[in-house]
């Protein structure tokens, strides 16, 4: 046990809360031989068993009506845990199970005791919710580090549900396939073995050994040289890697288990795998999905003298039971991942080759949605010498604003095609009672331009706004200023007003920047506060190369508590003549 000396202080009963020991609660928390403290929905503590009034160094009359955070818990130095960094708090207001490895509590004496954890929940009576709170000491580093080969130490009942609350709280709290298995190879190795093997099935049912883990030195491992592709799944072999890879139950396997001439392609790789491994013992599990089988997870022993047993075979099932789920919803996030990707290609357009001019565009989703969303921009030909430029924003970022959206410039393009002489604001008011009437867009805000080139070899540009974050326009020396003018309301309000239009020339070697508002809103700072923002870093950028203008302003300018996408199309015109 570590101790170490700590301030004390008196503890009193909260006002107003009545400490009582529950007696019925205290006898059936008296059943367990762990140390036990129920504790109500408050964090109050309304019973302990004998356990952890031994552990603790308290008497009931010290704990019951206590605050269980602000009388046990401390930080390595004494002091209280801030409350808002407490997972044990954090876990009895959720009323999620959780655990915790080596945190300090204050014994009744002043000093502090270091000690893992679990909450989970319990009903106190049937009236009453809480939590049940399991205080133990942590396995010493002997107990753990199995690298002298000594037997190790049974896990307990308490460890192996400590153990399951956290792959659960682990492998729950990612949607990254391989960061879930680093992590359930970190759970299990070297706690129950010194290897850990996965092999996944793909989409095709081709096996790929995506994962070698081992403990070495008291690390661990990644062995690149025993992963890659595996032979197919042969359907009769008995062996115990290809049962589990066919979904039936778990069991053990050693090197001699494929001492024989090898039935499959599999059971070549397996002998290959415990000649390499030095693995005396192994179990090996099925990964199930909710509908298919997902892979299998082999544990392996080396080091550690000690085989696996039938009664270790239930503990990695339940492993395996909870990698298969967290399996199935990354596997899930990934093809809607992929499906959005694929839509957002088709969705942007590729840009136009205008003579003399530069063009670029960006579009980055929104950090915490799918990866498609309701900004969008686009720019095409309407005649030999005018080309039409167009950027807007359909309400929301999910595949829904991405439809509208479609929806929207595809219209948009319908109208300007058909009518290439129109001023922008002509189409945009046809565009807005399409809106109204056909496209499921609820809201839009959006800027349409056309660019022409002069006789006297200068480009203009005419826009109409609606609604939409002004453009803006640099010039090569550094000046920057928004083009204000051309102001309407947004798409789809069913408000019918006259929509102006604005004309500015464009002087050689300026840039112009049409923009979505995912680049310059906080929802800290006032949006003049990032439009005066981007002013200023883009004048800086003044000089840059094109690209390198756009990427600089998405790292510059683009606020970091932004949740939204954000779409982007520069241009740049040429040096005069």
């Amino acid at each position: 046990m570590d101790d170490a000396a700590a301030p004390g202080r008196d503890s009193a009963p909260l006002p107003g809360h009545q400490a009582r020991s529950g007696a019925p609660l205290d006898g059936t928390l008296e059943n367990l031989r762990a140390s036990a403290i129920a504790v109500d929905d408050d964090g109050l503590i309304v019973a302990v068993n004998s356990a952890a009034r031994n552990l603790l160094g308290r008497e009931a009359s010290e704990l019951v009506g206590q605050d269980f955070h602000d009388l046990l818990h401390r930080d390595r130095y004494g002091h209280s845990v801030p409350r808002t960094r407490c997972r044990v708090r954090k876990a009895l207001l959720t009323g999620d199970t959780r655990h915790g490895d080596a945190e300090w509590f204050a014994r009744g004496d002043g000093t502090l005791v270091r000690l893992s954890w679990l909450v989970t929940p319990y009903t106190l009576d049937p009236s009453r919710t809480g939590a049940l709170v399991l205080l133990y000491e942590p396995p010493k580093q002997s107990d753990v580090d199995h690298s002298d080969g000594e037997h190790s130490a049974a896990l307990t009942d308490l460890d192996r549900l400590a153990l399951l609350a956290e792959t659960t709280t682990q492998l729950t709290s990612t949607l990254d396939v391989d960061e879930a298995l680093n992590r359930l190879a970190a759970l299990t190795v070297p706690r129950l073995a010194d290897w850990a093997v996965f092999d996944l099935l793909t989409e095709r049912d081709e096996v790929r050994r995506v994962l070698v883990m081992e403990h070495k030195d008291g690390i661990l491992v990644e062995r690149d040289d025993l992963q890659g592709p595996m032979p197919p799944v042969p359907a009769e072999s008995p062996m115990p890697l290809s049962r589990a890879l066919r979904g039936a139950a778990s069991s053990l396997a050693g090197p001699a288990t494929y001492q024989g001439p090898p039935d499959s392609g599999i059971a070549v790789e397996q002998q290959r795998l415990f000649t390499a491994t030095g693995m005396h013992s192994a179990a090996i599990a099925p990964i199930r999905g909710l509908r298919d089988v997902l892979g299998a997870l082999t544990l392996g022993r080396a080091q550690r003298r000690d085989a696996f047993t039938p009664a270790d075979l239930p503990l990695l099932e339940d492993l395996t039971r909870r990698a298969g789920l967290a399996l199935d919803n990354a596997r899930l996030y990934q093809r809607q991942r992929k499906v959005a990707e694929t839509m957002q290609r088709h969705l942007l357009p590729q840009l136009p080759v205008l003579p003399g001019l530069e063009m670029t565009a960006r579009y980055v989703p929104a950090p915490d949605a799918s990866s498609v969303g309701g900004d969008w921009y686009d720019a095409f030909a309407l005649a030999a010498h005018a080309h039409a430029l167009a950027i807007g924003d359909v309400v929301g970022h999910d595949l829904d604003a991405a439809a509208g959206m479609a929806q929207v410039r595809n219209m948009l393009r319908a109208f300007a095609w058909s009518h290439p002489g129109a001023a922008p604001s002509a189409v945009v008011t046809r565009l807005d009672e399409a809106v109204m009437h056909i496209a499921e867009a609820p809201m839009a805000t959006m800027i349409l331009a056309k660019l022409t080139l002069g006789d006297d070899t200068l480009w203009r540009l005419r826009w109409t706004n609606a609604g939409h974050p002004p453009p803006l326009l640099i010039t090569h020396d550094g000046q920057a200023r928004y083009l204000d003018g051309a102001h309407g309301i947004l798409l789809g309000t069913g408000v019918t007003r006259p929509r102006p239009d604005a004309v500015t020339v464009l002087p050689p070697r300026a840039t112009l920047l049409l923009y979505t508002d995912g680049l310059v809103e906080s929802p800290h700072y006032s949006i003049d506060h990032g439009l005066d923002r981007l002013r200023r870093h883009a004048a800086s950028l003044a000089h840059r190369p094109l690209d390198s203008f756009c990427d600089l302003l998405l790292d510059q300018v683009r606020p970091e508590d932004n949740d939204d996408d954000v779409a982007m199309i520069a241009l740049r015109t040429p040096p005069a003549v």
